[in-house]
């Protein structure tokens, strides 16, 4: 079954995993954190007919085209503008034991990436990034303004670059002869001094993060998701970094005994588990999906079945 709209800017990736794994919801609230253009969101309502889909976005091109697009569903369909991280926790806070599910999907749409005046291409006109357009904070204040030290930081923690100290040493001087204010004359730079093909998108990703700070958006998603009462949680990451967090998290959450590897018996109690971890490994696309969308190829999802709370 592909439910995929063939028109959409963003094509939704692990469509019809999401859809199996999401199959028996048959009642109840699913919030979408990352409505994007609404493809995961639109599957779901045709699949799950007595579900109410409260979707989650900071970008206002993805939620117009996406409220546009679901204008159909309108009795059982919510929009929330803003980021994920906070308007979790209202919501959880609001409708508690009637959400049933949580879908994120953690990545950059195709749209953003390939949009120029976004900002978000290596071959851009500007440096922006922002995947909320109202931020003042964005790409080209981040690479004209923040010091060595917090460059260094970045490429090193979000882009996990070994040449981190080296090319923020040399950002801080290339900026004194002339600032940074276009994407491609920022790639042409990193080219003349590396010339590994992959430190171009590693850079860029780290630049991206600290933007939109999307680990942070991610950490509050899971520390809002222990409030989640017989829900479900899907998680759908595109690097290292996010799956590691979601990966570690949610082996802490299956985890029944919480001592010390030191400790020769138990005194915890030994009920300390959350819920139940649902996806050992994480779901990855086909051959055939990767196929039609090679973005789509590093996508990693990990599942987690939260227990009813008393």
């Amino acid at each position: 079954m592909n439910l995929q709209t063939s028109n959409s800017p963003h094509i939704s990736v692990l469509l019809n995993e999401v859809l199996e794994i999401f199959k028996d919801i048959y009642e109840g609230i699913v919030i979408d954190c990352t409505l994007g253009f609404g493809g995961h969101t639109k599957a779901l309502l045709e699949q799950n007919k007595n579900i109410k889909i409260i979707g989650i976005d900071k970008d206002s091109d993805a939620r117009n085209y996406a409220c546009n697009l679901l204008q159909p569903y309108n009795d059982r369909f919510t929009c929330v503008a803003g980021g994920f991280g906070d308007k979790i926790t209202e919501l959880i806070a609001k409708y508690g034991k009637e959400i049933r599910g949580v879908l994120a999907d953690i990545g950059v749409s195709s749209y953003q990436l390939d949009m120029p005046n976004r900002g978000f291409g290596f071959d851009s006109d500007i440096l922006d990034m922002r995947m909320d357009s109202t931020n003042a904070f964005d790409a080209k204040y981040i690479l004209n303004h923040y010091s060595s030290y917090d460059l260094e930081k970045i490429f090193s923690t979000y882009g996990e670059l070994r040449e981190s100290k080296k090319l923020a040493q040399l950002i801080t001087q290339e900026r004194t002869k002339k600032p940074f204010y276009f994407a491609k004359d920022f790639s042409v730079f990193l080219k003349s001094y590396f010339k590994n093909p992959k430190i171009l998108p590693l850079v860029y990703q780290a630049i991206r993060i600290e933007v939109n700070q999307e680990l942070e958006e991610l950490k509050k998603l899971l520390n809002a998701s222990l409030n989640l009462s017989d829900a479900l949680l899907c998680v759908i990451t595109f690097h290292s970094l996010e799956d590691r967090i979601l990966k570690q998290t949610l082996k802490e959450y299956s985890q029944s005994c919480v001592c010390d590897n030191s400790v020769f018996k138990c005194i915890c109690g030994n009920n300390h588990q959350k819920g139940k971890l649902l996806t050992k490994k994480p779901i990855i696309p086909t051959p055939e999906e990767i196929k039609k969308n090679p973005r789509s190829r590093s996508a990693k999802m990990r599942c987690f079945h939260f227990q009813k709370l008393d």
